[in-house]
């Protein structure tokens, strides 16, 4: 149950043609923070988890764009991978520990906080091992926004080594991810998706690449629908390699040299020294309509602009 403490502000999505922002509220309770847009639900970012997520995640009009399980039970979803946590950050190599599907913990220091002025939930976290040691710590700021017809999700996020360095290994599996809900995927039951990246890769053939950003394009509930990450230029990798899979999975992961490319193991390890750190941007978008690749090659480009 959410507590009564609610703060409101107003936010630009930064979008080409966009038009007046809506007023975002922040509802604020014990392990999460609910976010609404013009009195309507937008998502939930919950930290009782393994691992912080983002859950319900919902375009306008209150459709939900990424699966439940395994946060919820809904009839005729998939369950595999209970691992995938609708929206999320992690990695499954991380000084040889797996924070993607394993038993490595991403857990708040103290309570994120929500801020009004910015728009912004902010916290540190703690990357803990399954003995409870300390790998590392992040700060993570998410910010969140809504026009008519769209709503982002912007993750400014600088993980810091610690006292023994950071090894963040070269693994397919991660990093910041996605599991989107059934109608977006390209088989099984009720798939109807499509995926498309701005190098022009399409469907399967997306699986790998580099791209600047990628978007899983679906009918949902009568009305065309847009899921699009992007990676910012000054990302480690960037243009990033992406794990996007026909299933619905959709990750931005800079690390997989050896599974992506073939090339031999350990190539796409980062490491950092102690104490050093590394700086992650990304936005989620959500779109209703048309959005061809001109559209939002367009809002990667004023993105990217308003973020240096």
């Amino acid at each position: 149950m959410l507590s009564m403490r609610t703060v409101l502000f107003f936010a630009g999505l930064g979008l080409v043609g966009c038009a007046a922002p809506a007023p975002v509220r922040f509802a604020v309770g014990d392990r999460d923070i609910a976010v609404a847009v013009d009195e309507e639900p937008f998502c939930v970012y919950r930290w009782s988890e393994r691992l912080p997520a983002i859950w319900p995640l919902l375009a306008e009009g209150g459709v939900p764009v990424t699966r439940a399980f395994p946060l919820a039970d809904v009839a005729g979803e998939a369950k595999d991978h209970p691992h995938h946590l609708s929206l999320w950050f992690a990695h499954g190599d991380v000084d040889g520990i797996d924070f993607w599907a394993g038993k490595g913990r991403i857990e708040h220091a103290v309570a994120p906080v929500a801020d009004a002025r910015t728009g912004t939930i902010a916290g540190e976290c703690r990357w803990l091992g399954p003995d409870g040691r300390e790998i590392a710590r992040d700060q993570r700021r998410w910010t969140f926004a809504a026009a008519p017809e769209q709503r982002s999700i912007d993750l400014d996020l600088t993980l810091i080594a610690g006292t023994a360095g950071l090894r963040l290994g070269d693994t397919k599996e991660g990093t910041l991810a996605l599991r989107l809900r059934r109608e977006f995927c390209l088989r099984g039951d009720g798939a109807a998706g499509a995926i498309e990246t701005s190098a022009g890769h399409r469907d399967g053939a997306a699986w790998g690449k580099r791209a600047r950003w990628v978007v899983y394009r679906a009918p949902v509930d009568g009305r065309d629908l847009a899921v699009a990450i992007f990676d910012h230029p000054d990302n480690p990798g960037a243009p990033t390699h992406w794990h996007a899979r026909d299933y619905g999975l959709f990750a931005a992961n800079p690390f997989g040299l050896h599974d992506f490319t073939g090339a031999p193991a350990g190539t796409g390890d980062l490491r950092l020294r102690p104490g050093e750190h590394v700086r992650f941007r990304y936005r989620v978008l959500l779109r209703q309509g048309h959005a061809d690749a001109a559209a939002i090659d367009a809002s990667w480009q004023q993105w990217v602009a308003e973020s240096r």
